[in-house]
């Protein structure tokens, strides 16, 4: 059975983004995997630092992913903070990563340019930290978006660095997790192709929200005035809109407005209100549950308090070998 590892950052309330990126699938895994999925709150201070809610953010995430269909009895679920281990792993890993190739990081490159007031030492070792969360449990495979692949990569480069340097095979290599079919992207509803908070309130639909606040967003909708011949290419908001459809709505949905659209006489805002209320009918099993379980304190402790000691158990042996293969021994 593989070790499979995966984490988010508690940067509030999970979106259909979310969702069909990663959720759907990390519940297909903990069926045929050893999984640890983890909220990394160590992470998120590397680019606030200052947060204003951390607790609560990290409460709604591990809501979210529980109503999302995540089993803690079937996975290890828990909190980043909770695991000492990995600080530690953290800091060994910093003892071999150089500071050329820690700057050569394209996501560090990236915030560097858009935070300059805020570049700090943790912005630059993400990748050790993110490799110290992986291979504390000694990964086969991790879940990443094409964002983190160069991430994943130093991963490997740091575990086989700390075989070759202690002479030892350790560490496995950990390697993407290929899901074997193509993944759903979810465009954003302001006419770019991402969903995300980064992206502004409006340009995602979250699983916890109103209906009322769904068709709000979804009415706002960027759109054209419409195709003036048949067979017109989409332009990209249009596109966004479509796809959005394919996701959340009935074939049959789907096939009528793709008509209307090649024949010239589709209604835009017909089409926002029927996407509306397929959005509406999808996120409502979730709705039900996040209300239920944000009210639920004494299960989210246990959760989390059941995920800490599972993680640990796993964490705790590899400190201790790793602590070993370097030379560090009680007197």
């Amino acid at each position: 059975m593989d070790i499979v590892v995966s984490g988010i950052r508690p940067t509030g309330n999970l979106h259909l983004g979310n969702y069909f990126g990663a959720l759907r699938n990390f519940i297909k895994m903990q069926e045929e995997n050893q999984c640890f999925f983890f909220i990394a709150d160590y992470h998120s201070l590397t680019t606030h630092p200052t947060p204003a809610d951390l607790h609560g953010n990290v409460k709604s995430v591990l809501v979210d992913y529980l109503a999302a269909g995540l089993d803690p009895e079937k996975a290890t679920l828990y909190l980043q903070s909770d695991l000492p281990e990995t600080a530690e792993l953290y800091l060994f890993l910093n003892m071999n990563a150089y500071l050329g190739e820690l700057e050569r990081v394209t996501s560090f490159k990236d915030k560097a340019r858009t935070q300059p007031d805020n570049i700090n030492a943790g912005l630059l070792t993400y990748p050790t930290l993110m490799a110290a969360d992986i291979i504390i449990h000694k990964a086969h495979k991790v879940p990443v978006g094409k964002d983190q692949e160069q991430h994943l990569e130093m991963t490997r480069t740091f575990a086989n660095r700390f075989n070759r340097l202690y002479k030892t095979e350790y560490f496995p290599e950990p390697v993407a997790y290929n899901f074997g079919e193509q993944l759903i992207k979810i465009p954003g509803l302001d006419g770019s192709t991402k969903m995300g908070k980064s992206e502004g309130e409006g340009n995602a639909i979250f699983l916890n929200d109103d209906p009322s606040v769904i068709r709000k967003k979804v009415m706002k909708a960027v759109t054209d005035s419409g195709p003036t011949e048949p067979g017109q290419p989409k332009p990209q908001p249009i596109e966004n809109l479509f796809n959005l459809m394919k996701a959340l709505s009935k074939p049959e949905t789907l096939r009528f407005f793709e008509e209307a659209y090649d024949q010239c006489n589709i209604r835009y805002g017909d089409m926002k209100k029927q996407l509306a209320e397929d959005a509406i009918a999808f996120t409502e099993p979730f709705r039900e549950k996040i209300e239920s379980l944000r009210s639920n304190d004494e299960y989210l402790r246990k959760v989390a308090l059941m995920g800490k000691e599972k993680a640990h158990e796993s964490a705790a042996k590899t400190i201790r070998e790793v602590r070993e293969i370097i030379g560090f021994k009680p007197f």
